[in-house]
């Protein structure tokens, strides 16, 4: 909500994300974050903000033109909170995701390497006069040859991935 008030109010005004930043004395990126929800601005950059675009506050934040007094502080504190709040939350959930699927694919490889090792490779001793088989036997010695390379390199890619990604606590 609060992002997409910030970019109709920005567009509004007829500014390009450039120009609102260089008002606000921030990166245009930061006006990126702020309009796509990646970020939210702290209490003093809303009120920047809200200046700028000549929108109170309230409206910023989705909620209805009133009065500015004292208390109005501390709600536009409280729904920061709870909105950098959800922020963290889609930040941890990705995280565990990613996290999930590094160590997804570390099992996957570590066990189709094990299959490999005690499968050893049957098409070696196929009859391979017959023209089909020894296609297929090509292939799949192919697919094994790639895949016996390029695992490790993938296995520690992602393992370092998974370390990178896990909880720090």
């Amino acid at each position: 909500m609060l992002n997409e008030n910030i970019k109709a109010g920005r567009k509004s005004k007829g500014l390009s994300q450039e120009e609102f930043a260089v008002r606000l004395n921030v990166v245009r990126q930061t006006v990126s974050k702020w309009e796509r929800g990646l970020s939210v601005p702290d209490s003093d950059m809303l009120i920047s903000i809200s200046e700028v675009l000549d929108i109170p506050v309230s409206v910023l934040l989705g909620g209805t033109v009133a009065e500015t007094e004292p208390e109005d502080i501390k709600v536009i504190a409280e729904k920061l909170e709870v909105i950098n709040a959800q922020l963290a939350g889609q930040k941890e959930a990705r995280r565990k995701t990613i996290n999930s699927i590094f160590i997804l694919i570390c099992l996957i490889i570590a066990v189709i390497l094990i299959g490999l090792f005690f499968a050893g490779s049957p098409y070696l001793e196929w009859d391979y006069s017959d023209p089909e088989m020894s296609v297929a036997g090509t292939i799949l010695h192919g697919l094994e040859f790639v895949f016996v390379r390029a695992a490790p390199v993938v296995f520690i890619a992602s393992a370092i991935g998974a370390f990178m990604t896990r909880k720090r606590g």
